[in-house]
């Protein structure tokens, strides 16, 4: 699935950027030259989306060799803070004690986290009409107090037990999914799954499964629909029982991309996507791609199946690799890029 997906980002790529943002646009000048190696492991989430932005770095600078890794954010901060590798990929927040390490971060992109059930689901057309509240998602992955489907519909049978699958790997998916249902991936109950694609394949192969997946790992981005066989469900974040219009965001990518926009679809599971250093990197390489990455590479996030870093988010990470707009004259503050 991964190859399928570094692919199609490849052709999106090729096909045309899009602008993501409005106001002041940070440029990025090319150097004469730049040679080097960066190392990347980490989060499946950002995965793809760093797979694409090494992939139109080295057009830049071909002499500069990127090795990237995907084994969940927790693999990435491990990984990391030993120096194996120059960046982390990371989905979730840095704690305290990976800052007291020296983790050094630095937020690229924007995703979300989503549940998934089986296109199979005998009860898909209620559960997409209705979906589930916060509280039963809780239920269901956190407390084990809600086990059959049909104690959420009534419906006469002894047969739906609800299949939870959660992720095996330390992960910033399964972290902020928790964090949204109040609790720690160490909490979540289900049956252990490695990585977004096994998620994805178990849920689909199983018409009674729920679980959890990264945007990028749940639409098809030739169809900006869901991946065939499953279906994203829908959280009922009112409570009222029914999705709503200003709910019903979930049957296309760009959809629930402006609602993560807008904080109609809640942060968490909504969140920031890292790149973490032990310290700031010092290799000219690993500069150049960080600074890349907040300028021209911003332009592939949107038709990568991401959300682009607001505008001010964007120019305050800027600042942190020292790209700060420093105007010749102070009424231009915006308007000029001093490197």
């Amino acid at each position: 699935m991964l190859t399928s997906i570094r692919r199609l980002l490849t052709i999106i790529a090729l096909a045309g950027m899009v602008m993501v943002s409005c106001g002041p646009e940070p440029r990025y000048h090319k150097k004469r030259s730049i040679e080097g190696r960066i190392t990347l492991s980490g989060a499946f989430a950002l995965y793809p989306m760093t797979t694409l932005w090494a992939e139109e770095f080295r057009k830049l600078y071909p002499e500069v060799e990127i090795d990237i890794t995907a084994g969940g954010s927790g693999k990435g901060i491990t990984d990391v803070l030993s120096e194996m590798v120059d960046l982390a990929m990371v989905s979730r927040d840095i704690s305290a004690e990976e800052e007291a390490k020296g983790a050094w971060k630095i937020g690229v992109v924007m995703d979300a986290v989503v549940p998934i059930i089986s296109s199979a689901h005998p009860l898909a057309d209620s559960l997409l009409n209705k979906g589930l509240t916060p509280r039963q998602l809780q239920q269901i992955f956190v407390k084990q107090s809600l086990t059959q489907w049909n104690e959420i519909f009534s419906v006469p049978s002894s047969e739906m037990m609800i299949n939870v699958y959660t992720r095996s790997d330390a992960c910033g998916a399964a972290e902020m999914w928790a964090k949204f249902l109040h609790s720690r991936q160490e909490m979540l109950a289900g049956v252990g799954v490695y990585g977004d694609p096994g998620i994805t394949i178990a849920v689909k192969n199983d018409p009674l499964a729920i679980g959890y997946n990264n945007l990028i790992f749940a639409y098809d981005l030739k169809t900006k629909r869901p991946f065939s066989g499953i279906k994203i469900l829908p959280i009922d974040l009112n409570e009222n029982g029914r999705i709503d219009v200003a709910e019903n965001f979930y049957e296309h990518l760009d959809s629930l991309q402006h609602a993560i926009q807008d904080g109609r679809y809640p942060s968490p599971p909504a969140r920031m996507l890292y790149f973490v250093s032990k310290g700031k990197p010092k290799a000219r390489a690993v500069h150049e791609f960080l600074k890349w990455v907040l300028t021209e590479g911003q332009h592939y996030v949107l038709a990568s199946g991401y959300v682009p870093l607001p505008n001010d988010q964007r120019l305050t990470e800027l600042s942190k690799v020292r790209l700060i707009i420093k105007p010749l004259h102070r009424h231009k503050a915006k308007d000029s890029l001093n490197h």
